[in-house]
């Protein structure tokens, strides 16, 4: 193993001037919202998504009708694909917009040049020479440890685990048998992750060109807060552009997915073979029982439960919900209530069927006698 000292800071790329960055992406630099910043002395030193961006950070809407994403966004530049006006944005936002014809591509090579592709050879078992690793950390030499990763003190990382280039991991952290994290995951503090989890995956995202699936973007990478548990085999995708979050102090239990772009709240608990589909955001303190299952976009408040085996298709509030699609419990208890009734409802729809039937007979056989007296 080897060992160099620690240091909290790593390397990074140099900041970018808002030149650099037109030359970068061919686009056309125009004023936002006139706060009179000038743009010679703007220096970016990385890019997220509005929900996400910082000062001194770009970012990005890939449509016009999505400008009301970056009201209150602290970045200072804005890659757009046609010019907004102050006005659009409640003259809350961004001071620069770059407009480019493709704002995916355009953004892509910002994020790339603040987090450059790590190689794609397979890495030897070992600790890489640029790897920064505090004396106090414990790391198998069965492990594989890639360039740049910065390991705090007091963090044990057992045999069999692969940390790709770019991770950082935080102080008094456990990472148990054959943990896997791609390149630039970032884990804080006192995070127990299990056996066999793996982060920082590609995310589910495809697109069709020409008839055929094409990957989208996947550029981001997963951030743990600290005090996390994670399970075994539990799976978390990297961000498209961004961060794919857990929020400080969650627990998740084995087995369970999480997308592309989620952001789970603080506190949450999130139990076995729960699946999560991309772009989901959960408040602090929910609860998601055993195997429920959220679709794509949705957003969950603070404290709510889900009950076991429940499909989240809209928006929650607090509260507590059962069933697909997930209800209120008051409301899936009346539900309930009417399905055990069902049987017995059977039968005396069945006894009154045979009923009418025996009564339409019965009123057949006096109107043929009162027709034959008549005749």
């Amino acid at each position: 193993m080897t060992t160099v000292i620690y240091s909290a800071d790593s390397a990074s790329p140099a900041p970018l001037s808002l030149a650099q960055i037109v030359e970068m992406t061919g686009g056309e630099l125009l004023p936002l919202t006139g706060s009179g910043s000038n743009a010679s002395t703007v220096s970016l030193k990385g890019a997220a998504p509005p929900a996400e961006a910082k000062q001194g950070e770009a970012t990005m809407v890939d449509q016009v009708q999505h400008a009301k994403a970056i009201r209150n966004c602290r970045a200072d530049v804005l890659i757009t694909p046609q010019p907004l006006t102050a006005e659009a944005i409640e003259n809350e936002g961004p001071a620069w917009q770059i407009v480019v014809d493709n704002p995916h591509q355009a953004f892509a090579e910002i994020i790339l040049y603040f987090r450059p592709p790590v190689g794609q050879d397979v890495p030897g078992t070992g600790v890489d020479s640029t790897a920064i690793i505090h004396p106090s950390a414990q790391v198998s030499a069965a492990a594989s440890i890639g360039a740049g990763v910065v390991i705090g003190p007091g963090t044990k990382v057992h045999a069999g685990v692969s940390i790709a280039a770019g991770c950082t991991i935080g102080a008094e952290c456990v990472l148990y048998p054959n943990v896997t994290l791609y390149s630039y995951c970032r884990i804080g503090d006192r995070v127990v992750i299990h056996a066999g989890s793996t982060l920082g995956a590609h995310g589910f995202g495809y697109r069709n060109v020409a008839g055929k699936h094409v990957p989208t973007s996947q550029l981001g990478y997963v951030q743990i807060d600290n005090d996390v548990e994670l399970g075994a085999s539990v799976t978390i995708d990297r961000g498209t552009y961004g961060a794919t979050r857990i929020g400080e102090g969650t627990k998740i239990d084995n087995q369970v997915m999480i997308g592309h772009n989620c952001r789970i709240g603080k506190h949450n608990l999130l139990c076995s073979q729960v699946g999560i589909a991309g772009s989901c955001t959960t408040g602090d303190y929910v609860v998601l029982a055993g195997q429920v299952g959220l679709r794509d976009h949705i957003h969950l408040g603070d404290h709510v439960t889900i009950g076991a085996q429940a499909g989240v298709m809209d928006n929650l509030t607090k509260g507590v919900y059962f069933g697909s699609p997930a209800t209120p419990q008051p409301d899936q208890l009346r539900m309930l209530a009417v399905q055990r009734k069902l049987p017995d409802l059977r039968r005396e729809l069945k006894e009154l069927q045979s009923q009418v039937r025996k009564m339409m007979k019965q009123n057949e056989g006096n109107a043929n006698e009162s027709s034959s007296k008549a005749a």
